[in-house]
């Protein structure tokens, strides 16, 4: 019997899921994961259609038991090479204690259920977002996102609904402290051999995106593409182009930071604007 392919973990079947499970998913074992049983066949299905081996499971990420068992699936699959955790939720959909659970906690649940598993040599991509680089976050604040418990979490003051007004806030606030607990987390995954990193990308056009663009913060976000050095959308094809490096043997000097992937959005924000 020879011996098991490669195992690459995608959660989340978005546009930009999808991108990567394509881009990473030959020769390998595709380990597709969504909340949605059916949004999650269906786009396993598609993946077999155009010859992957893929396995389906279902997963909440915001679910301590259920992002274990999802860890403990991949590690009987084979050696756990790639994790991208491109699940999450956006400001338009869904309030502020929904962001939190999902878009923060379930960050911290995946880091630690995959520390263990990921095999020697493979690596993490978390998907964040340019909005955690544009938000200001103290040193204090910054450090207790990245160091608290994962069960004490949510529990930080900052993180209360009183504290967080609304939907956008708490997807910045998350999305800074993706990259500052992958950063930290990157010490832990180190002994096991592999690396781990955050991808923050700005505008891009998934569904997810769209309906931003479609939301009460579309035309501020039009402005800012507008005025970047790209001056167009980003495309799933350009994150998947970036997981690809950072999960690749180029990158294996690469761990516990963060690649912008958003066209030059916050560089136009940070220099003042564009000349």
């Amino acid at each position: 019997m020879g011996a098991k392919r490669r195992v690459v973990v995608v959660t989340g079947t978005g546009g930009m899921g999808m991108a990567i499970a394509r881009r990473l998913g030959p020769g390998s074992t595709l380990l597709l994961a969504d909340v949605n049983a059916g949004i999650l066949h269906a786009a396993a299905e598609a993946l077999r259609g155009e010859g992957h081996e893929v396995v389906e499971h279902v997963t909440d990420v915001s679910d301590g038991a259920s992002v274990t068992s999802l860890a403990s699936a991949a590690a009987g699959l084979g050696p756990v090479a790639v994790l991208a955790h491109t699940a999450g939720l956006s400001p338009v959909q869904v309030p502020v204690a929904a962001i939190l659970q999902v878009d923060l906690l379930g960050t911290a649940l995946m880091l630690d259920a995959f520390a263990p598993v990921v095999a020697p040599g493979g690596a993490g991509v978390f998907i964040a977002s340019m909005a955690g680089s544009m938000f200001p976050v103290d040193a204090d604040l910054e450090r207790r996102l990245a160091t608290t418990p994962t069960g004490e979490l949510l529990g930080l003051p900052e993180l209360s609904e009183d504290r967080l007004a609304d939907p956008g806030t708490a997807y910045a606030v998350a999305k800074r402290g993706n990259q500052a607990r992958v950063r930290a987390a990157a010490l832990a995954w180190g002994r096991r051999g592999a690396r781990v990193n955050t991808i923050s990308p700005g505008v891009i056009s998934t569904p997810m995106g769209n309906a931003e663009l479609g939301g009460p913060s579309g035309d501020v976000m039009r402005q800012m593409v507008a005025g970047s050095p790209a001056g167009r959308l980003g495309t799933p094809d350009d994150i998947a182009a970036a997981v690809e490096f950072l999960a690749g043997p180029q990158a294996t000097f690469v761990t516990g930071t963060d690649l912008l992937v958003d066209g030059g959005v916050v560089a136009t924000i940070l220099s003042g604007g564009p000349s």
